[in-house]
């Protein structure tokens, strides 16, 4: 394994894609003997920077993200983030699943960049490369105080997660609701048992990720649901979707946006693999399917949508529904990307 990505011999610091400046030698490497923490490394590092800038070609309708980790234990065979393991001479596979870098110091440096003069006080979208409630969070918990300078300088913010672990700070995401534009999202693109212990194998069931939902909205803070990925000939077929939808609808979800398996470089070699494992009939489809371009055709992406959008209708829940709570931004910018019915989607944390 080779560092030079985060420093170089000569003492200085390295940049990586997401734009943060690590510290020259700051790289300790930990392992923890509890079961949940079984088989991950954990390389801890000191970041310059935590505020990213998101390239103008992502199309996302935000500008800025903070990501405290790289690498995600949720072991998502299709997660598209795989591919940033590379800039760091990791593995995209089995390596994005349990070498995880941590950036220990990432509160304290988002305090010192939110009070420079520079800033503006712009969105913050969190959750949009891997997901800051991972399981690495119950050992650095490094959210509270991200939330809590984000608070102190009511500077508005998003999330967007599949880890019930962001309960722990649900007074924390109350205070701030009261002092800026909070948005939070919970990703669930199925409910089927079978593809998410296949597929999702690190993550909460999807009924605990609708708990959230739910203990959100108690609190009074809108959650919307990403319903991502729906995943050609595993998780498409109408009664699926209609039972996702359903027990979306249930939870009391503000909104539901879908949004169709995309398979980019990194994500594609790994999936592809997992998917003659298990599904060895399906590689011939998936071929046809992607053989142009990492999205799924227009006309599949189109029917998808117009799916859902019916079924959530049905259920009593709109696409682009914006909550009445105050504190909580419009569905857009709580699922940082909704599905076009002409152009290829885009993913963020999936």
């Amino acid at each position: 394994m080779r560092w030079e990505n985060l420093t170089d011999e000569s003492g200085g610091h390295g940049r990586t894609p997401d734009g943060a400046l690590f510290e020259a030698g700051a790289v300790t490497t930990q392992t923890f003997d509890t079961p949940e923490f079984a088989g991950i490394t954990f390389h801890e590092v000191r970041a310059r920077s935590v505020l990213n800038r998101v390239p103008g070609a992502s199309r996302m309708p935000f500008e800025w993200t903070v990501n405290p980790y790289r690498g995600c234990s949720h072991a998502c065979v299709y997660c598209f983030a795989r591919k940033t393991h590379s800039y760091l001479d990791l593995d995209t596979g089995l390596g994005f699943d349990s070498q995880i870098v941590v950036k220990v110091n990432a509160p304290e440096v988002l305090r010192r960049q939110l009070a420079a003069r520079t800033w503006r006080g712009e969105h913050v979208a969190m959750g949009t490369n891997v997901d800051c409630y991972q399981r690495a969070e119950g050992r650095y918990r490094l959210m509270p105080g991200i939330i809590d300078a984000l608070t102190e300088y009511a500077n508005p913010f998003s999330i967007l997660t599949k880890g019930t672990l962001i309960l722990r700070d649900l007074d924390r995401l109350a205070r701030a609701a009261e002092v800026t534009d909070v948005g939070v999202s919970v990703s669930v693109g199925f409910t089927d048992p079978t593809v998410w212990r296949t597929v999702e194998p690190g993550t909460p069931a999807p009924e605990r990720r609708l708990d959230v939902v739910r203990a959100l909205a108690e609190r009074g803070i809108g959650c919307g649901v990403l319903m991502a990925p729906v995943i050609p000939f595993l998780s498409d077929e109408p009664e699926q979707l209609r039972a996702t939808v359903r027990s979306i609808a249930a939870s009391g979800a503000t909104s539901v946006t879908p949004l169709v398996l995309h398979l980019r470089p990194g994500a594609r070699e790994w999936f592809m693999a997992w998917l003659a494992r298990y599904h060895p009939h399906l590689v011939p489809r998936y071929e046809r399917m992607y053989a142009r371009t990492a999205y799924a055709p227009t006309w599949y992406q189109r029917r998808i949508t117009r799916q859902v959008h019916e079924l959530a209708r049905e259920y009593g829940i709109g696409p682009t529904r914006a909550s009445t709570t105050r504190g909580v931004r419009r569905e857009r910018e709580q699922t940082h990307a909704e599905a076009d019915a002409t152009e290829p989607t885009q993913l963020t944390l999936m």
